[in-house]
């Protein structure tokens, strides 16, 4: 349980929390959409509000180390957890240095299926050092290990990133992949990829938002259906001359065949590892492998597989069912204790990030603490190309905020508009510029309504994105394409994240701390102050401060 503030009663009307996703602060213009974009709202909050920069990547969100970008998943871990845990890719790091992974259940049940059945082992995820939802050492120390345990055959069926990575940067991955397997292949030991497409066209899609890329990818990696190619390295080039312009997320499916044949499709007998440690676009996939009764498309056949995640994806709904790395166990989360309080919660956001403002903020659980003090919902995303339509839902989404706060309802509300983060991902820079755009509207309509209900706004991001939308040289000068262009920058950002105290209700009796080294994890304490309570001491700092 809270104890209450012993200096503040909390505000009167509704705290809410804005999350501009992928909005980050950068100091240079450079490439910056959001420096570039029309924002008069945001202008004036920095001008006339208190506010501050705050870390969202690195070890204060809870990666391995500070060359690495942050996340959606784990900055709204950070801010409704109120501190830092480990993520995946420490976690794997961790359980491969360890041996720990190799010794467990899981594992073996991988190997020893397909060592007794005479399957091969497959290894299905995204193919990059992004560290955002896998990482291509974990890849490398698996298959060594398949060798190790005299596992004879192992398939990969990679997916292309171009997003937590340069966009046109598949063949540094698969040359030198290639040259790996060349190296461990031998006559006991074949490994060699047998699918592929990007990570934006098969696969890897999430909250349901479009089960005809899973569609795909289950065609492709499962039933060996596609374009047939010697050789991943000849697939990405032939269908980049088929496709001028495409990224490498975007590019279509393929498979490589031998003789006629693939060499690698998934049948009765193997074992198939989804090597992403991420959960968010792992469950599909994970889903239509598992179910038996599974009807969001015809899956045609469905092998009789030995199935894991490097991870549990979904710790309420159990899924995987088997998976080779515990994930971290977040508790003691804003939500919950709130809910304990009796405090009316709302969380709101387009199909895109609904899962970040509910799932992810609650220390990946799924279901509600209470169904009679929270609300969430969730506005349907558009499917089409992020760019062609760059203010997404916003609109939608402020307009049914607006109506909610309006009811009187709820004490703490937060939101999520994904604009900054999904177009940022597109490279598109003017696409982006529009998208920051849209958020700021948005806030100059939500704006009003709080004040008028006597309320607060702390206003945020989850990481960087649109604030660095080129690819930059030591000296910080957009790289260029060979047609003279600026090379596009589709991954996240190093660059911390604003933080905007709204408050036209306490008369400076409430403000901003200034001088100390915070980071999202700070949010929940905040929260939880200005709701008018003490934060549990096991949280990370708070940075308000009452007179």
């Amino acid at each position: 349980m809270l104890k209450k503030h012993p200096n503040f009663a909390g505000i009167k009307g509704p705290v809410v929390t804005v999350v501009m996703d992928g909005i980050g602060v950068n100091t240079s213009p450079v490439g910056n959409a959001v420096h570039h974009a029309y924002t008069p709202v945001l202008d004036r909050l920095f001008k006339q509000y208190g506010n501050l920069v705050l870390k969202a990547h690195g070890t204060a969100v809870g990666m391995p180390s500070d060359d690495d970008m942050g996340n959606s998943e784990v900055g709204h871990n950070a801010l409704g957890s109120g501190q830092v845990y480990n993520q995946g890719a420490a976690l794997v790091n961790d359980a491969i240095a360890s041996g720990e992974l190799f010794g467990k259940d899981a594992w073996r049940e991988v190997v020893d299926n397909a060592k007794a059945r005479g399957g091969a082992i497959h290894f299905l995820g995204l193919f990059s050092d992004g560290n955002v939802h896998s990482h291509m050492d974990h890849l490398m120390a698996l298959i060594r290990r398949c060798k190790r345990e005299g596992q004879p055959r192992v398939r990969v069926h990679i997916l292309l990133d171009g997003r937590d990575v340069p966009e046109t940067s598949a063949l540094e991955y698969v040359e030198p992949f290639e040259a790996f397997l060349a190296e461990v292949r031998d006559d006991t030991f074949d490994a060699a990829i047998a699918s592929g497409g990007g990570r934006m066209n098969i696969t890897m899609d999430r909250y349901e938002a479009n089960w005809g890329m899973v569609e795909k990818g289950w065609r492709t990696h499962v039933l060996g259906e596609g374009p047939y190619f010697e050789s991943a390295a000849e697939a990405i080039k032939s269908l980049r001359d088929q496709h001028p312009g495409t990224i490498d997320q975007d590019l279509p499916p393929f498979v490589i065949a031998k003789d006629g044949e693939p060499v690698g499709p998934i049948v009765d007998g193997d074992s198939v590892v989804f090597f992403n440690f991420r959960g968010d676009r792992a469950i599909e996939i994970t889903r239509a492998f598992e179910e038996a009764d599974f009807d969001k498309f015809d899956r045609v056949r469905h092998p009789d597989v030995t199935y894991a995640g490097m991870l549990e994806y979904d710790g309420d709904l159990h899924i995987p069912k088997r998976y080779l790395v515990p994930p971290p166990a977040i508790g003691h989360t804003l939500g919950q204790y709130l809910c304990d309080e009796g405090v009316t919660q709302l969380a709101i956001s387009e199909t895109q990030k609904y899962g970040h403002v509910t799932y992810f903020w609650n220390g990946n659980r799924s279901g509600k603490f209470s169904e009679e003090l929270e609300d969430y919902v969730e506005i349907p995303s558009d499917i089409v190309p992020f760019e062609q339509r760059p203010w997404m839902k916003s609109a939608e989404i402020t307009d049914e905020l607006i109506a909610r706060l309006k009811t009187g309802k709820y004490r703490f509300a937060r939101v999520n508009f994904a604009n900054g983060d999904m177009v940022g991902h597109t490279g598109i820079y003017q696409a982006a510029i529009i998208a920051v755009e849209a958020v700021d509207l948005a806030l100059a309509r939500l704006l009003p309504v709080v004040d008028a209900l006597g309320g607060v706004v702390l206003i945020t991001a989850d990481h960087g994105n649109a604030d660095e939308m080129y690819e930059l040289d030591k000296a910080g000068q957009p790289k260029a394409n060979p047609n003279g262009s600026f090379k596009a920058k589709t991954a996240h950002t190093l660059n911390p994240v604003p933080l905007i105290y709204y408050d036209n209700q306490t008369n400076g009796a409430v403000s901003l701390l200034h001088g100390n080294d915070y980071g999202l994890s700070n949010l929940a304490a905040t929260i939880t102050n200005l709701l008018g309570y003490q934060a549990p001491d096991l949280w990370d700092d708070t940075m308000v401060q009452f007179r």
